[in-house]
């Protein structure tokens, strides 16, 4: 079983390196949804891989998860890319233009049943939101429950790609006016790292 994990930088991902280095591939792509795309086609141009994990650190709009909860995201949207009309919002489909919407290309309960997340529906952003106003108004028109600055690129080339792709993501702050005293980076990254470590070692070893 050949596993890619893909990660925005290296320490989201440094525990899981530092164990399971030599077992799996590792991108680190840089922040962002153009270095992600970018990265992930150039890799998979040159290797096959049965598995492509996203790792990362997200931020929740919703308060029902905890900080430090891991969750697989079953839907990411590219929130920003549309067109303004006065104060309303015209998505990239609506425009005729391409799709904004993306899903992942396997799922968590097909590579291993026995495990089991949490679901949450994402928000891929260039700008995270820090202002209560676009807090509002990206929830009032997506819903969503985290955000991100690579899933969506990452499920869009998976799909280019036809790669089965998952993407992990746990919650290291509250979507708020940024307080950086209130998030908990540490405790996202051990869990992250605990339940991939897990998952990937289940799944070479049967």
């Amino acid at each position: 079983m050949l596993i890619l994990i893909v990660a925005a930088t290296k320490f989201e991902v440094e525990p899981l390196v530092n164990q399971l280095g030599n077992k799996v591939d590792v991108l680190i792509t840089g922040a962002g949804m153009v270095p992600t795309a970018f990265g992930l086609a150039r890799q998979l141009s040159n290797h096959t891989y049965d598995l492509v994990l996203n790792l990362g650190i997200a931020g929740s709009f919703d308060r029902n998860f905890h900080l430090g909860d891991v969750l697989e995201i079953t839907e990411d949207t590219f929130a920003e890319l549309g067109a303004q009309d006065d104060e309303a919002f015209i998505p990239i489909d609506t425009l005729g233009f391409g799709e904004s919407v993306f899903l992942p290309t396997t799922s968590l309960e097909q590579v291993y049943p026995n495990f089991f997340l949490k679901k949450a529906k994402a928000i891929t952003v260039n700008t995270v939101h820090g202002h209560e106003t676009s807090i509002q108004k990206v929830q009032q028109r997506l819903s969503p429950q985290l955000e991100s600055m690579e899933g969506a690129a990452f499920f869009y080339a998976c799909r280019q790609m036809n790669i089965p792709g998952l993407q992990i993501r746990a919650v290291s702050n509250y979507v708020e006016k940024r307080n950086r005293e209130a998030w908990n980076i540490g405790l996202a990254i051990k869990n992250l790292n605990t339940f991939a470590i897990d998952l990937v070692n289940q799944i070479i070893n049967n």
